[in-house]
């Protein structure tokens, strides 16, 4: 999204993306920082497989910079400033399969951005798939379409994060509405989708923005779901109190004018 231009060694804003030879190319490629056994409601997903197990991975970087960020000791880390375990899409895949016996239904990529590594995304989703088991991806969507292309064979679902409904608020966070928009229209069209708000007190709270946003949800599929969820102080943003819950039940109240499912998470 940002397209880095970058010297011969030189990493990417996203810290996981450097330049080799002229090419730019994976650093974070099968390194691993965190592995568990989740709910797929915990992603957040509620229409996709509700009651399964899957198996969610991370690795270290991402292409925005949410001063709310609450993983940011991977997602604004450094590979020197974290412990990683490699796994191989081959190795990957096989443990969620041996997982399958605790309810698991595959592999969801989460916890840092994890379309800033699709390689990785795109191979071990391939293997996942050759022992009959799903792919999740929970992401930003703050990548060009000819990246998302390369994993919707083999992605199942998405949750994506929709921070909120503005370019000035967007910028704000190092990112672009128009292109997390375009990823959410193409995904809808190969995948199940989910999406994300994080409400944040004074940035993305007003009626009016949730009401555009649903609404545009609703133009592209109205029985997509919201989760709306509750901010709470974390990173750059110590200072603020934890979201109102009256606000987020007026703000559930407007996205339900607009969309079939709306929950409130994080509460």
């Amino acid at each position: 999204m940002h397209h880095c231009v970058l010297g011969e060694g030189q990493l990417g804003r996203c810290k996981a993306r450097k330049n080799e030879n002229g090419i730019s190319i994976s650093t974070n490629y099968g390194k691993l920082t965190s592995v568990s056994l989740d709910p797929v409601e915990k992603k957040p997903f509620a229409k996709f497989c509700p009651g399964s197990m899957i198996l969610s991975v991370g690795s270290f970087g991402c292409n925005l910079n949410c001063p709310f960020c609450q993983n940011d000791s991977i997602s604004m880390a450094f590979e020197n400033d974290v412990q990683t375990q490699y796994m191989s899409p081959e190795e990957l895949a096989s443990y969620a399969e041996d997982l399958i016996p605790y309810g698991n239904i595959g592999v969801a990529y989460t916890y840092n951005e994890p379309m800033i590594g699709y390689e990785y995304v795109r191979d071990a989703s391939i293997e996942v798939k050759k022992r009959g088991m799903r792919n999740a991806v929970i992401t930003n969507g703050s990548v060009l379409l000819p990246v998302l292309e390369e994993v919707i064979p083999w992605v199942d679902a998405y949750n994506i994060d929709l921070k909120g409904f503005t370019e000035p608020y967007y910028n704000k966070l190092g990112g672009d509405l128009g292109t997390v928009q375009d990823f959410i229209v193409l995904a809808s069209k190969h995948g199940h989708v989910e999406i994300t708000t994080l409400i944040v007190p004074g940035e993305n709270d007003s009626e009016e923005e949730m009401d555009a946003l649903s609404g545009w949800i609703a133009g592209v599929d109205r029985t997509i779901p919201l989760h709306i969820t509750r901010f709470f102080p974390r990173r750059q943003m110590t200072d603020r109190s934890p979201t109102d819950m009256m606000v987020l039940s007026m703000l559930r109240d407007t996205a339900k004018k607009n969309l079939d499912t709306v929950l409130l998470g994080n509460i």
